[in-house]
C-alpha cells in the first residue's frame, strides 16, 4: 500500500512538473503567434497603399516556403498536426526524438501559421506537451516504462489545456481521442498537468478564453430541441465532407510528388493573395469566429466564408506545413453555424436572439463530424462559454452530428490520417528493401 501510494504521488508530481514546462512552451508559442499575426494585419493594411510592402512580403513568403522545406526534411515527425503522431507514440507504431521535434515544430508552426496558413495552434501544442512529457520521462530515467505513457498523455492534455484556456477539456479529450482504455492514475495525472499548464497560461493571456463569446440565452426544453438537432446532423455532415476532402488532398499532394519548398509555395503564395482579396479565413480561424459573433454578414457572403476557409485548409494541410485542423474545424463549424442560422431564422424556426447559439454550438457538430469526439467538443464549448446550463442540447447535438459519422462509415479524422502515415512508413520500408 505504501509503495502504490508513493507511486502515485510520484506520477502526480511528475505530471505538475510536465504540465508547467507545457504551459510555458506553449504560452510562448501564443504570444509569438499573436505578435506574427498583429505584423501581418500591418503588413497587408499597409501594403494596400504601396507597390514595395507587397512585393517584399512575397519574396519572405517565397523564402519561408525554402525554409520550411529544410525543417520537415530535417525532422518529419514537425510536419503535420502532431495529434495523429501522438496517437502514434502512445500505440508504439512510431518513435519521436521529442527534442528535435519540440525545436523545429515549434520554429515551423511559428513561421507557417504566422505566414496566414489556414491551420491551428491546437494540435502542435499537444504534440510539444507529448514531447515535453517524453523528455521528463527520460530525464528521470522512466524510458520505456509504464510511467513514461503517463507522462506523454498528460502533456499532451496540458498542451491542448493552455492552448484553449480550458483545463477540463484537455483532459477529457486525451482520455477519449489518445488514450481510449484509461486509468484512475493516468486521468490524476492529466488533471494535475492540465491544471498547471493552464495556470501558468492564464498568468500570461488572462482567463478570458480563446474566443471572446457572448452570453447565450439558455434552450428550453421543447419544440427547439429538433431545430438543433438538425444543426447537429447539418454540421456533422460537413464536417463528414472536410474529412473526405482533407484525405483526398493529402493523396493529391502525394501523387504530386512535390519536394522541398515546391511543397509549401502554393499555400503561402495563396495566403499572401488571400491577404489583400479575403483575410477574414488567413489563419486559424478564432478571428473569424469572433467576427461571426459581432457581425450581420449576408449569406452569400457566409458561403463565401465557408468554401474558402474549407478549401485554403484542405490546400494549407495537405501540403504537410507544422500546424493542426483544430481550430480551422471550429471556425469553419462556426461559419456552418451562421449559415443554419440564416435558413431558420427566414423560416421563423428561431429568433434573433439564438443566431449565436447556432454559431457556438455549430462548432461542437462540425468537430464531433470530423473528429467522433461528442464528449470532448461538448465540454470544450461548455469551458469556452464558461457556462454549463447548455449541457444537455450539446450532447444532443454532439450525438447526432456523431451519428452522421456512423450512418456515412466516415472514419474518424485523426484515426485515418494516422493510417495513413502509419501506410506510407510500411510502404517506404518496403520499398527500402
Amino acid at each position: 500500500m505504501y509503495q502504490k501510494r508513493r507511486y502515485e504521488a510520484q506520477i502526480l508530481l511528475e505530471g505538475a512538473m510536465a504540465g508547467a514546462v507545457t504551459g510555458a512552451v506553449v504560452s510562448a508559442f501564443r504570444f509569438l503567434l499573436d505578435l506574427s499575426e498583429e505584423l501581418r494585419c500591418w503588413i497587408y493594411s499597409w501594403g494596400r497603399d504601396s507597390l514595395a510592402i507587397p512585393s517584399l512580403w512575397f519574396v519572405l513568403l517565397i523564402f519561408l516556403a525554402w525554409l520550411l522545406g529544410k525543417i520537415l526534411q530535417k525532422e518529419p515527425m514537425a510536419g503535420g498536426s502532431g495529434i495523429p503522431q501522438v496517437k502514434g507514440i502512445l500505440l508504439g507504431k512510431m518513435r519521436m526524438n521529442w527534442l528535435r521535434t519540440l525545436c523545429l515544430k515549434f520554429l515551423g508552426a511559428v513561421l507557417g501559421m504566422g505566414a496566414g496558413l489556414s491551420l491551428g495552434r491546437q494540435g502542435p501544442s499537444v504534440q510539444f506537451g507529448a514531447a515535453v512529457g517524453q523528455g521528463f520521462s527520460h530525464f528521470l530515467r522512466r524510458a520505456g516504462l509504464r510511467e513514461e505513457r503517463h507522462l506523454l498523455i498528460a502533456g499532451a492534455g496540458a498542451g491542448l489545456a493552455a492552448a484553449f484556456n480550458a483545463p477540463l477539456a484537455g483532459v477529457v479529450f486525451c482520455m477519449e481521442e489518445l488514450a481510449p482504455g484509461f486509468s484512475g492514475i493516468q486521468i490524476l495525472s492529466g488533471i494535475m498537468a492540465a491544471a498547471v499548464s493552464t495556470a501558468i497560461s492564464r498568468s500570461v493571456f488572462g482567463a478570458q478564453p480563446v474566443f471572446h463569446l457572448a452570453t447565450l440565452p439558455t434552450i428550453p426544453l421543447g419544440s427547439l430541441y429538433p431545430v438543433f438537432l438538425l444543426l447537429g446532423i447539418f454540421c456533422g455532415f460537413c464536417g463528414m465532407l472536410f474529412n473526405r476532402g482533407l484525405l483526398f488532398s493529402l493523396s493529391t499532394y502525394d501523387r504530386l510528388t512535390l519536394q522541398g519548398m515546391r511543397k509549401f509555395l502554393p499555400a503561402l503564395l495563396m495566403a499572401g493573395i488571400l491577404g489583400f482579396v479575403l483575410p477574414e479565413i488567413l489563419g486559424g480561424g478564432n478571428v473569424l469566429v469572433d467576427k461571426l459573433l459581432i457581425t450581420d454578414y449576408d449569406l452569400s457572403f457566409l458561403l463565401l466564408l465557408l468554401l474558402g476557409k474549407y478549401f485554403f485548409t484542405l490546400l494549407c494541410f495537405g501540403s504537410g506545413a507544422p500546424g493542426g485542423i483544430f481550430l480551422p474545424m471550429m471556425a469553419l463549424g462556426a461559419t456552418a453555424g451562421a449559415i443554419f442560422s440564416k435558413s431558420a431564422l427566414f423560416l421563423g424556426w428561431i429568433g434573433p436572439e439564438l443566431v449565436p447559439c447556432c454559431i457556438v454550438f455549430g462548432m461542437a457538430g462540425y468537430f464531433t463530424g470530423a473528429v467522433k469526439s461528442p464528449v470532448s467538443s461538448s465540454i470544450l464549448i461548455m469551458e469556452l462559454t464558461g457556462s454549463f446550463e447548455h449541457m444537455l442540447i450539446l450532447l444532443c447535438i454532439s450525438f447526432s452530428a456523431c451519428l452522421v459519422l456512423d450512418m456515412t462509415g466516415t472514419r474518424p479524422i485523426y484515426d485515418a490520417i494516422l493510417r495513413r502515415i502509419l501506410r506510407k512508413g510500411r510502404k517506404r520500408g518496403t520499398d527500402n528493401q
